[in-house]
């Protein structure tokens, strides 16, 4: 079923300010990049501007797959989701592109990047390994959300 069709049943359409909002208060997604035979899928944190960019914090090692598939994209995807419980849950899915960003202009991303979360085991490995700053720029946005209640809950009007 479609999008379209799927709103019969509680699905909706996120707003860009919505999504905005969603990007806000998440902290993972996946990043998708082009490969020749399926596309790469990434699971990273992030760090958002509020507006139109995300920033990935890559720790690479000597011969990384993901600096070499993201140097090489033209474009890129981008999901985030939230899933509460089967009847709440939301989704954004984002496509841009996606570009190092110079060590020189680290620090002006240093807010953004200090509430990125982390496993603590990427924080360790970070002290000895190489790390790179990548940008993803937002071209378009998609959002979806079912925040219904299970059919056990809804309420009916049987007086007519």
């Amino acid at each position: 079923m479609s999008v379209d069709e799927l709103q019969e049943y509680g699905l909706e359409k996120m707003s860009d300010t919505e999504i905005r909002s969603f990007l806000s208060t998440q902290k993972t997604g996946v990043l998708g990049l082009p490969e020749a035979d399926a596309p790469y899928l990434i699971p990273l944190t992030f760090g958002y501007d509020g507006e139109t960019r995300l920033y990935f914090t890559f720790l690479l090692g000597s011969s990384s797959r993901k600096r070499t598939l993201s140097e090489a994209a033209d474009a890129a995807s981008f999901l985030v989701f939230k899933t509460d419980t089967m009847y709440n849950w939301e989704s954004a899915l984002l496509t841009g592109s996606i570009t190092a960003v110079p060590e020189t202009e680290w620090d002006s991303l240093e807010e953004v990047l200090s509430e990125t979360w982390r496993p603590e085991l990427f924080e360790t490995a970070t002290l000895s390994g190489e790390v790179n700053v990548y940008e993803f720029n937002i071209d378009e946005q998609t959002g979806i959300k079912h925040q219904g209640l299970p059919p056990a809950l809804q309420t009916t009007d049987d007086s007519e």
